[in-house]
C-alpha cells in the first residue's frame, strides 16, 4: 500500500509501509526540530518549520533517481532492495540533527565537550539503530549496515558482509564482489566524490524556494540527465552548465543566507546561553543516549526561559536580548584568499586583537580623515580617539572571530573536475575542459570571511582598532618577505659561476613564517587583486570607525534615514481620509 505526500515539490512522494513506519516514529524526534523559529525572517520559518519535510524530499528524490537508473539502464541489476534501502538512507540521513541544526554539532559540541569527535552523522545512525533496537523499523542486519553505510557515503562499510550486486552472497568471497558495479549507490544520497546528491538538490531547491527565488536549478532536469558508466553517475554534457549553477547557488546561499552576520550573531548568542546553562542542564551529555537524545530540540530556549534558578540567569540574559533584538555587534569584517586561511586562523584571534588594542597609541582621531565617515550621524561622544579605561577593560571574552570557508562545495578546487560527463554521441565518461563549458570561470571557487565580533558594544571602536592594527602587522611581515623572496629570486638568476665565493655571500633561507606569507601574498596577481593598491590585509574600507565609536548608540544610515522617511509617507497615505496617492499618468 503506497501513501501520497506532497509539498513544496510538485511531484508526490510515494512511500512504501516501512518507509511510514520510519517517519511514524522519528516525527516526533530530531526530524521535526525547529531551526530558530522567530529568530530568522518570516520568509524563512515556514522552512525551518518543515524541517521534517526536507527528509521525505530527500527520500523522493533518492527513490526517483534510483528508479530512473533502474528503468533507463537495465544492466546495472538494481533490485528492489536496493531502491529500499537507498529510499531509507534518504529518510534517516538527518535524524541526528540537534537543536538549532548545525549550529549544536559544528559550535557548540565542539565547546562543551571539547574532547569529543562527534558528528550529526553520527547521532543518525545512533537514532537508526535505536528504531530497529525497539522494532519499529524491521529490517535485515545486512540491510541496515547498508543503509548506514548509504548514510555516509562510504561504501567501504559494507565490505565484511553480503555481496552488493543483489544482496546475495557469492560463495568464496567475504566482501563486495559488486562494489565497482554498484558503488554508484553511495553517491545518491551521500556524495563524497563531487559533492552531487539528492541531500544538496533538495536543500538548495527548497532555500531558493524559500527566499523568494523560484527554482534555479531543476532538479528533475538534473535527475533525468544521470547515467552510471565505471560506476559513477555522470551527466549530460548540455547540462554542465546546470551542474555549475547547482554549485553557484550553494555558495550564494551560503554567503548570503546561512552566514548572514545578523543570523551568526544570533547563533553565537545561542552557543553562549547554551555553554552558559550547560554546567547546571549538562544537555551536552545526551548526544549518547538515544531516549534523551530525541528530546533535544529547540524548546531548549523556552525551558530556559521558565526557569527561576540564578544558576540559568545568565542564559535567560541572552535569550531575552535576542527577543528584544540586543545582539551582538559585527564590528568588521573582510573577505580574504582561501590560501590565506591557516595564517587568519592562526594570528587573527581574540587575544592578539586585544593585545593590538592596548598597544596603540591614544592619539587623537579625526573622524574627516575616515572616508566616508560621516560624524553627524553620531553622537558626540562616539567621535574622537579611545578612551583609556576602556581600552584597559577589554578582555579577549568580548571578542568573537567567526571564520566561514566559502565554497563552490569541493573547498578551494573547482567541483566540475570531479564530475564526469558523457555526450549522446558514446558511452564514455570524462572531465568538462574549460572551452567545452565556457571560458569564463572564477579565478578562485572558494574564500574565507572573516566577521569580528563584540559581546559589548562599547567595544566596538577599539576592536575593530586592534584588528587593523593586526592586519596591519601581517601586511608588515608579508611586505618583508616580499623582499627577502625578491632577493633570494636575484641571487638564484645570478650566474654564481663568475662570481667568487667572497663577494657573494649564502643566501639566507627567508623565515617560515614570512615565508608563508610570501607565498600567499607576494603576486598580486596570483591573488587576482583589483587595485594595485589593494593588498589582501588592507582593511575593509566601508567600515571604519573612530575609535571611541560604540554601536550601542543609535545611529542614523542614509539608508535607514530612507526607510523612515517611506514608513511615514506610507502611514500618511493609509491614514483613513487622506486625499488618494498621485499617480503620473502617461502621455498617449
Amino acid at each position: 500500500m503506497n501513501s501520497l505526500i506532497s509539498d513544496l515539490q510538485p511531484t508526490p512522494v510515494r512511500t512504501s509501509e516501512l518507509h511510514l513506519a520510519v517517519i511514524k516514529v522519528s516525527y516526533n524526534s530530531t526530524t521535526t526540530k525547529l531551526a530558530g523559529l522567530g529568530e530568522v525572517p518570516p520568509q524563512m520559518r515556514e522552512r525551518n518549520f518543515k524541517d521534517s519535510v526536507h527528509q521525505w524530499s530527500v527520500a523522493h528524490l533518492a527513490q526517483m533517481q534510483i528508479k530512473f537508473l533502474q528503468k533507463q539502464q537495465p544492466e546495472l541489476d538494481i533490485t528492489d532492495e536496493d531502491v529500499e534501502c537507498v529510499t531509507i538512507a534518504g529518510l534517516c540521513h538527518d535524524l541526528g540533527h540537534g537543536p538549532w541544526s548545525h549550529v549544536w554539532d559544528s559550535l557548540f559540541i565542539p565547546k562543551a565537550l571539547p574532547h569529543k569527535k562527534w558528528r550529526h552523522e553520527d547521532a543518525s545512525e545512533m537514532m537508526f539503530d535505536d528504531l530497529i533496537k525497539e522494532d519499529h523499523v524491521t529490517v535485515s542486519e545486512r540491510e541496515a549496515i547498508i543503509i548506514k553505510a548509504l548514510i555516509s557515503g562510504d561504501s567501504s562499510r559494507c565490505e565484511q558482509v553480503f555481496i552488493l550486486v543483489s544482496f546475495h552472497r557469492v560463495p568464496n568471497t567475504s566482501c563486495f564482489r559488486g562494489m565497482n558495479v554498484k558503488s554508484f549507490l553511495f553517491e545518491i544520497v551521500a556524495n563524497k566524490r563531487n559533492g552531487l546528491d539528492v541531500d544538496k538538490f533538495d536543500y538548495i531547491a527548497r532555500d531558493q524556494y524559500a527566499i523568494g527565488q523560484g527554482e534555479n536549478v531543476s532538479l528533475g532536469k538534473l535527475i533525468r540527465s544521470a547515467r552510471v558508466i565505471n560506476g559513477q553517475i555522470c551527466y549530460d554534457i548540455k547540462d554542465a552548465n546546470t551542474v555549475y549553477e547547482l554549485c553557484w547557488s550553494r555558495f550564494s546561499l551560503h554567503k548570503r543566507i546561512y552566514n548572514h552576520k545578523t543570523a551568526k550573531a544570533i547563533e553565537y548568542m545561542i552557543i553562549d546561553a547554551l555553554l552558559s546553562a550547560e554546567p547546571h542542564m549538562r544537555i551536552a551529555e545526551h548526544i549518547d543516549d538515544p531516549k534523551k537524545f530525541v528530546f533535544l530540540t529547540d524548546d531548549i530556549k523556552t525551558r530556559i526561559e521558565m526557569t527561576t534558578e540564578p544558576e540559568l540567569a545568565e542564559a535567560r540574559t541572552l535569550f531575552r536580548r535576542i527577543n528584544i533584538r540586543d545582539l551582538y555587534k559585527c564590528v568588521d569584517y573582510k573577505v580574504f584568499p582561501w590560501k590565506l586561511k591557516d595564517i587568519c586562523r592562526q594570528h587573527i584571534t581574540a587575544e592578539a586583537i586585544v593585545e593590538a588594542a592596548k598597544k596603540a597609541p591614544f592619539a587623537t582621531c579625526d573622524p574627516q580623515v575616515i572616508d566616508g565617515f560621516d560624524p553627524e550621524q553620531v553622537d558626540a561622544q562616539d567621535v574622537g580617539p579611545a578612551d583609556p579605561q576602556t581600552v584597559e577593560a577589554l578582555d579577549p571574552k568580548h571578542v568573537i572571530i567567526d571564520m566561514a570557508e566559502m565554497h563552490y562545495g569541493m573547498k578551494e578546487k573547482n567541483p566540475l573536475n570531479y564530475v564526469q560527463f558523457y555526450s549522446k554521441y558514446n558511452s564514455v565518461s570524462r572531465p568538462a575542459n574549460a572551452g567545452d563549458i565556457s571560458n569564463i570561470m572564477p579565478a578562485s571557487f572558494g574564500e574565507i570571511l572573516l566577521r569580528v565580533y563584540t559581546r559589548d558594544a562599547r567595544f566596538h571602536g577599539v576592536i575593530q582598532m586592534g584588528f587593523h592594527r593586526v592586519l596591519a602587522d601581517l601586511e608588515s611581515s608579508s611586505k618583508e618577505a616580499d623582499e627577502e623572496q625578491q632577493d633570494v629570486e636575484e641571487l638564484d638568476a645570478l650566474d654564481l659561476d663568475v662570481l667568487t665565493a667572497d663577494t657573494v655571500p649564502a643566501p639566507a633561507t627567508p623565515r617560515a613564517f614570512t615565508r608563508t606569507l610570501s607565498r600567499a601574498v607576494s603576486a598580486r596577481q596570483a591573488l587576482h587583486i583589483v587595485s594595485p593598491n589593494t593588498t589582501p590585509f588592507a582593511p575593509n574600507q566601508f567600515t571604519k570607525v573612530p575609535p571611541s565609536f560604540s554601536s550601542s548608540a543609535k545611529q542614523n544610515s542614509p539608508t535607514m534615514e530612507q526607510r523612515k522617511l517611506r514608513s511615514v509617507k506610507r502611514e500618511r497615505d493609509e491614514r483613513p481620509g487622506s486625499p488618494p496617492r498621485k499617480r503620473n499618468k502617461m502621455s498617449t
